[in-house]
């Protein structure tokens, strides 16, 4: 059964083999749902296609964000659209059947919110936004390019490793946030300015790499389900999990940049 750490991709029932190590037409035993025609089978290129999609349209809502949305309503809109994009994530993530229209919405939403968040930065930090989208494909394109080309095998131990540290990152996160709300104070990661902790920048390059390592477990998952001949409509589950990996990765970034700015 194929898993991954990225909840969106975390889909039980979403690949079905589609033929044999011997190339023989799949033969579903009683009362299995039958296979895929092989014309309507994911594809690398279709991942590929879907993704570039979904991160235009994230960047064209991230620019128009932050051009036409006014000072007042910046706070209320940052905080509005990160809810909204965390609540399409989740109805993603537990639906059977991916949604193109709920994929081209979370790539929107959350456009919105890393355009705002984004310029926040930028006010403070001059060109480190720049900064932190080239890191965010470098680093995506160096561990696609080491995970094809040194042949990475993800295992069961490994999986299991990233998933837990992930699940802890995120528990830690949730903490520190209902602790920054009840106290005021920017807890473990740090305010946008003033000084900056060895502890946050720590926090901040540790999930970085947990992003990076994601993303191989995405890339894996991904491969195994062309492999094994998944619907085409799982193309669009593909591209929604990159997406969310590529905007967390970008995130801490931007946050670790700043860090190292100051």
């Amino acid at each position: 059964m194929l898993r991954s750490s990225n909840p969106i991709l975390s889909k039980q029932d979403a690949f079905t083999p589609a033929a044999n190590q011997y190339n023989q037409p799949y033969q579903p035993y009683p009362g299995q749902p039958p296979v895929t025609a092989p014309n309507d089978r994911m594809t690398f290129d279709d991942v590929v296609t879907k993704t570039a999609v979904t991160m235009g349209i994230l960047a064209i809502a991230a620019a128009l964000a932050w051009m036409l949305v006014p000072n007042g309503l910046y706070l209320p809109a940052l905080v509005l659209s990160g809810l909204v994009g965390f609540v399409v994530v989740l109805v993603v993530s537990f639906r059977r059947n991916i949604s193109p229209g709920l994929v081209l919405l979370y790539a929107a939403v959350e456009g919105i919110f890393i355009g705002m968040i984004s310029k926040v930065f930028e006010a403070q930090y001059d060109g480190i936004v720049v900064q932190a989208v080239i890191g965010t494909f470098a680093a995506a394109g160096v561990t696609l390019a080491a995970y094809k080309f040194f042949n990475i095998r993800v295992t069961a131990k490994f999986q299991k490793v990233v998933i837990i540290s992930t699940i802890a990152f995120a528990g830690l996160m949730l903490v520190n946030f209902f602790f920054s709300l009840a106290t005021g104070s920017p807890g473990l990661r740090g305010g946008i300015v003033g000084p900056v902790s060895p502890l946050a920048m720590l926090i901040s390059a540790f999930a970085i790499v947990l992003a990076v390592l994601n993303l191989v477990l995405d890339f894996d998952y991904i491969e195994r389900g062309v492999a094994m001949g998944a619907p085409a409509r799982e193309s669009w589950r593909g591209a929604f999990g990159l997406t969310v990996t590529m905007v967390w990765l970008y995130i801490e970034l931007l946050r670790l940049l700043s860090y190292l700015r100051r």
